[in-house]
């Protein structure tokens, strides 16, 4: 992995704050595959344009 794509990789704190979702809510949905993840060792972790993506799709299904 280089280093710009562990730039682009966050934790569950991360997508949380992003989200405005507690930690546990984001591993929940990690682990239901609402959320597109991946564990490394224990933890998950989220690409950021992933993210993004869910983001824009969650504000489209509200929108319409």
């Amino acid at each position: 992995m280089s280093f710009s794509d562990s730039e682009n990789l966050l934790n569950s704190r991360d997508v949380a704050r992003l989200l405005d979702m507690s930690p546990d809510a984001v591993n929940e949905y990690a682990r239901k595959e609402i959320l597109p993840a991946f564990k490394a060792g224990r933890q998950w972790r989220f690409r950021r344009q992933d993210i993004t993506s869910f983001q824009q799709q969650v504000r489209a299904a509200s929108a319409a």
